[in-house]
């Protein structure tokens, strides 16, 4: 049976393609995901724990997963909930958000989210650097690159759509952001999910237009939020950051900072501790996440082409107030401690000493005798010295050290500066 909430404006590609014979297009965008390089690489790199450390802990491979499985829960969810908007042949697709979750975080660093602000500080004279802008880059130009002719994954227009938590371009900011950006040479993507339709007055604000998110894109959004506002929350306890005794003196010592649900949710949280039952709780936490979706229709000046843009997801209020009671818990009593801040100002150094010796050898010294050095694998260095802008050369330097997982970056890291890692076997 077709489903006709998608148009041929949804499924339209990049580059034209022959169609897939017993795939739909966005099962043959969601299968290519799972067979990427970018998307194994996952599960080396750190969601807040470094992997390794524990064979518990999750990775940004095991969190992407987990969201993937919330965010096709949604759409059930959202398909029986809504019957006067959904049918058996009118439906959010599945496999679309799927892709949408499995997809969201390709574009991250080693080394968590510190990684990625270090790497936009060191990028900014190059139009910075931001996850979500590099996942659209992996996805529509870099993914499977054999030749000039072949240029990314080539995707269909819902599905780069529903990676774009983020549409305002980088200098479209004063200040310079920190994140929630994509890069200027973007646009011509941009252009692309709009079908080449100029966008409303209002929506030339970088606020508005970052809220302005098709409902695959918002539906993957909120099962980003499920997933690490609760399970962010439980590694934290199962390591022993967070525990019955913490809580309560935190909740104590900030009484006065809580709304009257948050208190009743704090009770809670410190009663399962006590009952050794927190485990089951929070997993039992992700169906109420889920069930506090609704939807409600919109008007767009995309409504002509495409329906994902005629309905706005809306979440209670009462959750969206535990989401953010139990983020607070996690800053607070995991991320800013000693521990992580030792692991992050680690990682920095890492990523700083690697990033500015290569921007020396092959940017700022690229005629010096020192900048003839090979410091990076074949293609990429072919790739480098026969491009000419400096702000391109930049950019596939951060392609290469913003795909590393956190052990190959330590690995490199030392192969440069460590003067005891010399060995032919260190090196294979």
């Amino acid at each position: 049976m077709v489903n006709k909430f998608y148009t041929s404006f949804d499924i339209e590609r990049l580059k034209d393609s022959a169609l897939d014979s017993y795939r739909t297009p966005f099962q043959v965008d969601r299968d290519r995901i799972i067979h990427s390089s970018e998307f194994r690489r996952l599960q080396g790199k750190t969601q807040v724990f470094l992997p390794g450390e524990y064979d518990y802990y999750r990775t940004r491979l095991t969190h992407s997963i987990e969201v993937s499985q919330i965010g096709r829960s949604i759409c059930n969810f959202l398909k029986k909930r809504e019957k006067e908007i959904f049918a058996d042949d009118y439906f959010v697709d599945p496999d679309l958000v799927e892709f949408a979750c499995l997809s969201h975080d390709l574009g991250n660093p080693p080394f968590g989210h510190p990684g990625e602000f270090k790497i936009n500080e060191l990028m900014e004279p190059y139009g910075g650097y931001e996850g979500n802008a590099q996942t659209l880059r992996l996805i529509a130009e870099t993914f499977y690159k054999m030749d000039d002719s072949r240029r990314g994954m080539n995707p269909t227009r819902a599905s780069i759509d529903s990676l774009l938590k983020y549409k305002a371009f980088h200098s479209q900011f004063d200040p310079t952001p920190k994140h929630h950006f994509i890069y200027d040479s973007q646009k011509e993507f941009i252009d692309f999910v709009f079908g080449g339709r100029e966008l409303p007055a209002e929506l030339n604000d970088p606020e508005k237009i970052n809220n302005f998110k098709s409902i695959e894109c918002q539906i993957m959004d909120w099962a980003d939020d499920t997933a690490y506002s609760i399970n962010d929350l439980a590694d934290g306890m199962s390591c022993g950051f967070i525990n019955g005794d913490k809580v309560e003196y935190w909740a104590h010592k900030n009484e006065n900072s809580f709304s009257e649900n948050q208190k009743k949710y704090l009770e809670e949280l410190i009663s399962w501790f006590r009952k050794g039952s927190y485990k089951r709780k929070f997993s039992a936490q992700v169906g109420e996440f889920i069930a506090a979706c609704s939807l409600e229709k919109r008007e767009t000046f995309l409504d002509d082409a495409t329906n994902r843009y005629k309905y706005k997801m809306n979440i209670s209020p009462k959750v969206k107030e535990k989401v953010k009671l139990y983020k607070r818990i996690s800053v607070e009593l995991v991320f800013k401690t000693a521990q992580l801040h030792q692991i992050e100002f680690k990682g920095n150094g890492i990523l700083e000493k690697i990033f500015n010796v290569l921007i020396k050898n092959y940017i700022t010294n690229k005629n010096s005798p020192e900048g003839k050095v090979r410091l990076l694998p074949d293609f990429t260095d072919r790739l480098l010295r026969s491009t000419k802008e400096d702000q391109l050369k930049a950019r596939i330097i951060c392609d290469y050290i913003s795909g590393m997982t956190d052990s190959y970056a330590l690995r490199i890291y030392k192969r440069l500066f460590d003067p005891d890692y010399s060995s032919i076997a260190d090196l294979l």
